[in-house]
């Protein structure tokens, strides 16, 4: 029995030890904010590790004074702290700026990374081997994540990768930074963007932020501008309270992999759970990653009397119709 106890004892102790592990890890490799400008910071002479911290927390340049401080004691460089004016900022980790203010220079080379809006995994991935030092495969294998701890997610079904939640943005990363580092960057951000009204409206609407993501990926795909971005949503959300299908062409070129001004009826034939026009509702999960406005429009569509629209090839500008037989005609007019 005391022997069944002390395993358990040993047990729990290296449970507690992991997982404060964890969280001291996550305390000093996380920034305070995911983007932000530098600003100055001045060490004077004589200030102690207590006054540092203090004036970093107040600045508003760290999460937490004790972690600033237990980092450097551990570290054991509360000694090597100068006495300088420094440039640093609030998106640097407690263990970047403890390395600046100990050296009084950076070795974090900073460089611009730009996810566009509708890109999906494999192509931010293409992006990313190219300009990074993440290599594709190890952002494939970050992509199917499922142990991470994000509200948002909740409603995620774990055979689904992140597809829709790795937020297109212009970002300023660390030449070296790790394929994690961008990834969680991109969740952050997708995190602050989904602001608490948000939420709030996606939940009193009764819809989950999974189906809201699914929706805003396809609108992503469909049209450019803001305002048809709000009319398409408006007319799909119909058509899922109609019972119709949505026949998007988006899904269409996701299962194809190719983009065309118009798709066969072979093409609409295509047994697949994402086709939209053999089945009716959302289809199964995101299509790509979409941008803010194409998320706005999926929570708060326009609706209007239109029923179907195109995307004139010569333009890119959207062509409307209220009943099928205009959609034909529009058809014959734009895409002959």
């Amino acid at each position: 029995m005391l022997i069944k106890r002390l395993k358990f004892i040993f047990a729990l102790l290296i449970a507690l030890f992991c997982l404060g592990f964890i969280f001291y890890t996550y305390q000093v490799d996380t920034p305070l904010v995911n983007e932000s400008n530098k600003q100055e910071f001045i060490i004077e002479k004589g200030d102690s590790l207590i006054e540092i911290a203090e004036n970093l927390e107040q600045q508003g340049l760290i999460k937490s004074k004790f972690w600033f401080e237990f980092y450097l004691k551990v570290k054991k460089l509360s000694s090597k702290l100068i006495a300088d004016s420094f440039e640093i900022s609030p998106a640097m980790s407690i263990k970047e700026i403890a390395h600046i203010l100990t050296t009084n220079k950076s070795n974090f080379s900073e460089k611009t990374i730009q996810i566009i809006e509708g890109w999906n995994i494999k192509q931010i991935g293409d992006y990313l081997d190219l300009e990074t030092t993440c290599s594709k495969e190890e952002w494939l294998s970050l992509t199917n994540s499922n142990d991470l701890d994000f509200d948002f997610l909740d409603t995620k079904p774990n055979k689904f990768d992140l597809e829709g939640f790795l937020f297109p943005d212009t970002y300023r990363i660390y030449v070296d930074a790790s394929c994690e580092d961008i990834f969680l960057k991109m969740l952050n951000n997708f995190d602050k963007k989904l602001d608490k009204q948000m939420r709030k409206d996606i939940k009193n609407q009764g819809k989950t932020i999974w189906e809201i993501i699914t929706m805003a990926s396809l609108i992503e795909k469909e049209v450019q501008s803001v305002a048809d971005m709000k009319i398409v949503s408006g007319l799909f959300w119909d058509r899922i309270k109609n019972k119709q299908a949505l026949e998007s062409c988006a899904t269409l070129a996701y299962i194809l992999g190719e983009n065309k001004d118009q798709y066969s009826y072979e093409d609409t034939q295509i047994n697949s759970a994402y086709n939209t026009y053999q089945n009716r509702g959302l289809p199964p999960g995101p299509i790509t990653n979409p941008g803010i406005n194409a998320i706005r429009a999926a929570i708060y569509p326009e609706f209007t009397n239109y029923n179907y629209f195109l995307t004139d090839p010569k333009t890119g500008d959207t062509v409307w119709s209220k009943n099928f037989e205009e959609h034909k005609q529009n058809k014959w007019k734009y895409l002959r």
